[in-house]
């Protein structure tokens, strides 16, 4: 699969790696909350398969989650793919979530078809801010948004 980058953000989580991870990286089979797929727990929907790769299907849409030890990747629609890793850091854990473009075809047409770079990076910015805070508040800690690029 190729991906370009489009955008990375990243945060510092005061809590350990172990902690982040088990709060983001958990996925199974089963509704989506509070202890399944929590990232996407706003959203509601069921997860399919696994291990390591599965189905995530809301009302609205379906995408294709995997896995890792470290990683998060959401993956649908014709060109959208976000990853979030989570490192060890100095002050905790860093978060870090990347969004990439996987079109096989007419790579080139994104930005025209979506017309999303127009405010994309703020609208991303903005969402990664608000979920780096719903960690820091759901783990009881401190979190710091850092940089941006792209």
């Amino acid at each position: 699969m190729g991906k370009t980058l489009l955008y990375e953000i990243s945060g510092v989580v005061e809590a350990p790696p172990d902690r982040v991870g088990r709060l983001i990286l958990t996925v199974r089979p089963g509704p989506v909350g509070q202890d399944n797929a929590w990232l996407f727990a706003e959203h509601g929907g069921t997860v399919e398969g696994g291990p390591g790769r599965f189905v995530l299907r809301t009302p609205a849409h379906a995408m294709t989650v995997e896995v890792t030890d470290t990683t998060l990747a959401a993956q649908g629609g014709w060109w959208y793919r976000g990853e979030h890793t989570v490192e060890p850091h100095p002050e905790g854990t860093l978060l870090v979530h990347r969004v990439f473009n996987v079109a096989e075809r007419r790579r080139w047409a994104v930005p025209l078809a979506n017309r999303f770079f127009a405010g994309f990076g703020d609208r991303t910015r903005d969402g990664f801010a608000r979920g780096l805070r719903r960690v820091g508040h759901e783990l009881g800690c401190g979190t710091r948004l850092l940089r941006t690029s792209r």
